[in-house]
């Protein structure tokens, strides 16, 4: 039996935590540079609101109604969610996490266990010790458990776990669900599925595996379909490292000179070490992208993109940054006014062992640079994030005052909160 464990409205739920004020109102959560919205309560939906709606819409739209709005705060939502699955890791066999908001389990050895009762007091659990409501899944495979979690979250009366545990109620389930949120089927191809008559999951399991077959000629699809009638075909997940990684931002407004360029452009390059060390994995090659606002038709326009080649893969953050500003120097051209910039490490391989080049820094130098990794990440980790950073990675004021960080003077997030969780500055007060 496998289920999956999926936080409700998460990135709601994560303000909620510290804004117990909120419950029961409407609350949205926008996206980077406060464009849109991407995460609602179930009072926002109520009210009307769709995922993806302008920020700015908000009030034409709903005048007079009291919503609380907050920026993306990706490093509580982080701390949050790490809490809940460790919660579930203490409560299962084996597990893996799917995203930052669900996580299957795999339930070998609780044959006798009642499920359903152990489902209820795991919502409970997490409910008391987090704070983060949750919605669990049960059912003989990992597609089954999808369409399972979306009835636990949809009617109360499951109490927050529904269990698929017969022919019986998989039809039910199937019959119940439309085709276009079976999980592995998508938009385009619940298009494709509808032109022949299909619109829920049911209409599709009652379909031939050849016509599936034939039609879709899609090892994916068909496994979703072998799912939805009971079998257990989709591999298990593991721990999969990122063969490349990228971080990306629109920048709040426009940026023409190569100084304010490159601060952006070395703090997105940190970022993606920082990723390449907690996968335990060094890259060989640093690119770099920069484009203006195709939405200007009255601006030149300009896009380039260029790598660099490491001697020595690394995911040093003073090695990768260097490497990034390089590569940024050999596309700027000034004159144009840049909204994007983005930073990809590729080439990326275990960070154990590691091949030096003979022309490259000294053992002794890529030992020293890895302490120094070690020591910013432990304290970072300590004292919220980008407590230490390079010189480079500084936004300089008029008055000569440094400011550091990726998301400080990047993106906008007027409505940001606090992160009581990983930054001593920002623990709660009781007046």
């Amino acid at each position: 039996m496998y289920g999956i464990i999926d936080c409700d409205n998460c990135y709601v739920s994560c303000e909620r935590v510290f804004r117990p004020d909120l419950e029961g109102k409407p609350v949205v959560v926008l996206s980077n540079n406060d464009g849109c919205v991407v995460a609602r309560s179930n009072e926002a939906k109520a009210l009307g609101i769709k995922a993806g709606m302008p920020y700015y819409q908000l009030e034409q739209m709903f005048p007079g109604q009291k919503i609380a709005v907050f920026s993306s705060n990706y490093e509580l939502y982080g701390e949050m969610t790490g809490r809940v699955v460790d919660i579930i890791r203490k409560e299962v066999p084996s597990y893996f996490r799917y995203s930052i908001d669900e996580c299957f389990v795999y339930l070998q050895g609780m044959e006798q266990v009642d499920l359903k009762l152990w489902g209820e007091k795991l919502h409970e659990k997490i409910r008391r010790w987090v704070g983060m409501p949750v919605s669990i899944g049960l059912a003989p495979n990992k597609t089954l458990a999808k369409v399972a979690s979306h009835f636990a979250k949809k009617y109360a009366g499951y109490r927050h776990c529904c269990m698929i545990d017969s022919d019986e109620k998989r039809q039910k389930a199937l019959k119940l669900f439309p085709i276009e949120d079976v999980w592995g089927i998508g938009h385009r191809y619940a298009a494709k599925l509808s032109r022949y008559g299909v619109k829920t999951a049911y209409d599709f399991s009652v379909m031939h595996r050849d016509w599936v077959r034939l039609t879709f000629n899609n090892i994916v699809v068909e496994r979703t379909w072998a799912e939805l009638n009971g079998e257990d075909c989709v591999p298990n997940e593991v721990y999969a490292k990122k063969k490349s990684i990228c971080t990306s931002r629109s920048f709040n407004g426009m940026v023409s000179d190569l100084e304010t360029l490159n601060t952006h452009v070395a703090n997105y390059a940190a970022r993606c070490a920082e990723k390449l060390r907690s996968q335990k994995t060094v890259a060989t090659v640093v690119g770099v992208f920069i484009n203006t606002n195709a939405f200007r038709e009255d601006l030149a326009q300009y896009w380039n993109f260029k790598e660099v080649r490491l001697l020595t893969p690394s995911s040093s953050t003073v090695t990768i940054v260097q490497a990034a500003k390089e590569a940024l120097k050999g596309i700027f051209i000034e004159g144009y006014r840049y909204k994007k910039a983005g930073v990809i490490v590729m080439g990326i391989g275990p960070d154990s062992p590691v091949q030096q080049d003979l022309f490259d820094m000294s053992p002794e130098q890529y030992d020293k640079l890895k302490s120094l990794d070690d020591a910013v990440d432990r304290i970072n980790r300590l004292y919220g994030t980008e407590t230490l950073v390079l010189g480079s990675q500084q936004y300089t004021n008029t008055n000569g005052i440094g400011k550091a960080g990726v998301f400080a003077d990047a993106i906008k997030h007027e409505f940001k909160s606090k992160n009581p969780t990983t930054r001593w500055s920002d623990l709660l007060t009781l007046s």
